[in-house]
């Protein structure tokens, strides 16, 4: 099958470098990579070689020297700043080391500001930031201060966060690098969970094997270079 003509997301010859005084070093390197829709893929590798970088190409938060990021056949660095803005904001859910909650606010007022922020009705965006809490275990903890949480109950509000919009893509960087290892792997069955039941393609970074054996594809960042490793035993280079 060409993965090509199957994937949702496509970066074709995608390179990312940064200058600091007189010194260019290059973190991506003529990248393809494709990812088809559902996929759940973990991006690995050691400390300080792009992953990050990565991400967020793929995420539009950062874009590349050269290449394209195609989505469904439209390359989105073509959009305008604005209809990028809305392309992020409506398809893709990003969750990242840090929570970045607001302590002083409750885990149901934190889950349903991007709502509220793009316009929702406050009933709506209410009822649907309980359902999402709900689903990821935290119906009780509705009303709590984010700041009064565990550190794995702030991590699964702010996986609640991320998808309450219901995006087509969870992209995940180091979500359990600061949790201990029973509250990782709630993560990590929360995140396996969301993708069989709402088909959600998720990209997560990290240091974790545990977590990366969860996902379908191990993807290792190496000297600019992408090397994809499949759990069957199936690698390739590109």
């Amino acid at each position: 099958m060409d993965d090509a003509c199957t994937s949702t997301i496509s970066l074709k010859g995608v390179s990312k470098g940064f200058t600091v005084g007189d010194y260019h070093f290059d973190v991506l390197k003529d990248v393809d990579f494709f990812v088809s829709e559902g996929e759940t893929i973990a991006i690995v590798g050691a400390s300080g070689i792009g992953k990050s970088t990565l991400l967020h190409i793929i995420g539009t938060l950062d874009k590349p020297d050269s290449g394209s990021l195609v989505y469904n056949g439209k390359n989105v660095f073509d959009f305008s700043d604005e209809k990028l803005a809305l392309f992020r904001n409506e398809k893709i859910g990003f969750v990242f080391q840090f929570h970045h909650l607001l302590p002083e606010f409750t885990a149901l007022e934190n889950v349903a500001m991007p709502m509220l922020i793009n316009g929702f009705q406050k009933d709506r965006a209410a009822a649907e930031s309980e359902d999402i809490l709900k689903r990821v275990g935290l119906g009780k903890r509705l009303l709590s201060r984010a700041g009064e949480l565990s550190g794995g109950e702030q991590q699964r509000v702010a996986i609640a966060r991320a998808i309450v919009r219901k995006p087509s893509i969870l992209l995940a960087d180091e979500p359990t690098g600061n949790l201990d290892r029973k509250n990782s792997e709630r993560v990590h069955e929360l995140l396996d969970q969301l993708n069989r039941e709402l088909n959600m393609t998720t990209l997560v970074v990290t240091h974790n094997m545990a977590l990366a054996a969860y996902m379908k594809r191990k993807v290792t960042l190496f000297e600019g270079k992408i090397i994809t490793s499949y759990h069957e035993g199936v690698s390739e280079l590109s």
